[in-house]
């Protein structure tokens, strides 16, 4: 079931949730740390882009389901500088939202977290991403049905492909969960940067139903879950 914002109900247990707000027309723009080496669709081949970071600090590119419930939680860590929304490992550069809500581009609704990893771990936000949404449904999270609503770990290294697997190994010998975890371990190719309205869409719109009747239930277990990791 397609997330689409301020339209039709989403069926969530047995409740009805209305979907999200009809989004409005945005501008589009690559994220200024990032630099797209191709503009055109090329089937052959996946698109790549470059990740300039700050000093000291490290990237983290993640998906689990929508991406408007994803920048809400992943926002309030202590240590997360910066989390923007958008598109990643798909085979289409520089998609629309609209584009890439049809299942078709390869990409997942993603986060791009910069952090200080002298004050959160890599290690941490993973616990994040596997406790907080459900590792355990293939491209699903909740009523959100689809690729593009997949779990991924987009590893930018080496090292982040060796903690993503040693960490997935903890939280499934820990039986979080009683299915196991499907969430894949992927090198890094692409980010593209959401349209300018999907940005605080949380706190935007607590009231819109999407964001109080499912996103609003998964903040406040997140919250209890990891109080040690919040921001004052």
């Amino acid at each position: 079931m397609k997330k689409k914002p301020f339209g039709s109900a989403l069926l969530l247990g047995v409740a009805v949730v209305a979907a999200a707000a009809l989004w409005m027309q945005g501008s589009r723009a690559v994220d200024a740390r990032t630099k797209t080496s191709s503009a055109k669709t090329n089937p052959a081949s996946t698109p790549t882009t470059q990740v300039v970071l700050p000093k000291n600090r490290e990237v983290a590119t993640l998906a689990a389901g929508c991406f408007w419930s994803m920048e809400a939680i992943f926002k309030q860590l202590k240590g997360v500088d910066k989390v923007v929304p958008g598109y990643a490992g798909g085979q289409l550069a520089n998609p629309s939202y609209e584009q890439v809500e049809e299942g078709n581009t390869g990409h997942a609704e993603a986060l791009q977290i910069t952090y200080d990893p002298k004050v959160i771990s890599y290690a941490d936000l993973l616990q994040v991403l596997l406790i907080a949404r459900n590792p355990t449904t293939l491209n699903q999270q909740g009523p959100d049905e689809g690729p593009q609503y997949r779990s991924v770990i987009f590893a930018h290294n080496a090292q982040q492909a060796q903690i993503a697997r040693e960490t997935i190994a903890k939280v499934s010998a820990a039986h979080t969960w009683k299915a196991p975890i499907v969430t894949p371990v992927t090198p890094f190719s692409n980010f593209y940067k959401a349209e300018d309205y999907h940005f605080d869409y949380y706190n935007l719109h607590p009231d819109q139903p999407y964001c109080s009747g499912v996103i609003a239930p998964e903040i406040a277990e997140f919250r209890a879950k990891f109080k040690d990791k919040l921001k004052q």
